[in-house]
């Protein structure tokens, strides 16, 4: 028996699955049918239990090419009807299996319907499940309820939570351009990793651009020695109103005039860098369905997103960034999201910067959006031109 308890004091029973004991964290819900490893192993989901809207999971297993980081990353688990087998010809493990050996607390057989739809209705909150021994006192009795809530409660909320610096890479790293024998690199790019997936890098470095991965601890004169065509920001956990240090840095990239892609969390800073505020979401935006138009083309693309906070910015005609009394000039909401309208992209029309709130990297999710990376090449080529 395993108990699930919401910070409203709504409470769940079901079965274990992955490891046993308790864990305590944000509550979201991700809407992907597939996928499930990448969503895992996001960092972008540290110190949050995921819900997975779609029924059946871990039917293919886990396997060692999909993982967007070194290790699984959620805070817990949670799914209506575990897969009883495994059926790839990549496996190397069970879900099953991955999940107790990282030590992440799971539940399995709830109605996850039923609380998902209370999830959309009441907005994400913080919960906790509890299985095993954390599910007992020290005389050996199951823990009433209000125990259980008391922990789940004394949980720090998302909400000014600064956690980027936590999932960032500890030293600096190279991923190395797909280029023919012999061929110079098409640009040099800094990456700035907040959280960033593996797949991030690797779709720049098949368009030919040398990536040199940066911890979040990068500082402005880090970046100028790589002498970068560009400059990205990555995905990543926690607050955009808790990074302060790094919305400084993405000013001070601005300052210098190198290209600028942020996405997700990136897309957050860059927002805020130019002037304008952040906000969080009601249940926020997490799943490889999500449509998006982009207003620059008028094209309508299926989009992968983990974001549970947005950028306050006004959609329609461009605006001057409110930063500095228009420091840096004119800039355009470039993409919403169809379903409600939230802002999913920044475009400035004086500086070379520009950034999405979802994943174009397709992993998991469609390749709708690899157009961007071509757009963050394009930029990079035509200020090495204009040098």
């Amino acid at each position: 028996m395993q108990y699930w308890v919401l910070e409203d004091g709504r409470v769940f029973v079901g079965d274990p699955f992955g490891a046993t004991g308790q864990t305590t964290a944000e509550i979201v819900f991700a809407t992907a049918m597939t996928g499930y490893q990448e969503t895992l192993t996001d960092p972008s989901y540290d110190r949050q239990i995921v819900v997975q809207t779609f029924p059946h999971v871990g039917n293919t297993g886990m396997n060692g090419q999909d993982p967007e980081s070194s290790r699984i990353w959620v805070a817990g688990y949670v799914v209506r009807d575990p897969s009883p087998m495994v059926s790839n010809w990549r496996a190397t493990s069970s879900l099953d299996a991955e999940l107790e050996h990282d030590h992440i607390v799971g539940i399995c057989r709830i109605d996850t319907r039923a609380l998902v739809r209370h999830l959309r209705s009441c907005g994400v909150m913080r919960a906790g499940i509890f299985s095993g021994p954390a599910l007992l006192d020290e005389d050996g009795r199951v823990r009433n309820i209000d125990s259980l809530l008391a922990d789940v409660r004394a949980t720090p909320p998302m909400e000014g939570s600064s956690l980027y610096e936590e999932v960032s890479t500890r030293e600096p790293y190279i991923i190395e351009p797909v280029l023919e024998d012999g061929a110079d690199p098409v640009a040099v790019v800094a990456a700035i990793d907040l959280g960033i997936k593996s797949m991030t890098p690797a779709r720049l470095a098949q368009r030919g651009c040398r990536v040199h991965v940066l911890p979040a601890s990068a500082t402005i004169d880090d970046i100028r020695a790589l002498q970068p065509d560009g400059v990205f920001f990555s995905n990543g956990p926690g607050d955009p109103q808790e990074a302060d240090e790094m919305v400084a840095l993405v000013r001070a990239v601005l300052d210098e005039g190198y290209p600028v892609f942020g996405i997700c969390f990136g897309n957050q800073l860059l927002g805020r860098a130019l002037g304008f505020g952040t906000y969080k979401l009601k249940f926020g935006h997490r799943g490889v369905n999500q449509p998006v138009q982009d207003l620059t083309t008028g094209k309508v693309e299926v989009t992968a997103h983990n974001h549970g906070f947005a950028v306050d910015a006004p959609i329609g005609a461009p605006t001057v960034a409110p930063f500095a009394d228009g420091k840096y000039g004119r800039v355009m909401v470039s993409h919403v999201d169809l379903n409600d309208r939230v802002v999913e992209g920044l475009q400035c029309l004086d500086i070379p910067a520009f950034s999405v709130q979802y994943h174009p990297e397709a992993a998991a999710g469609p390749h709708d959006a690899s157009y961007l990376f071509d757009r963050f090449v394009t930029l990079m080529s035509r200020a090495q031109e204009d040098r």
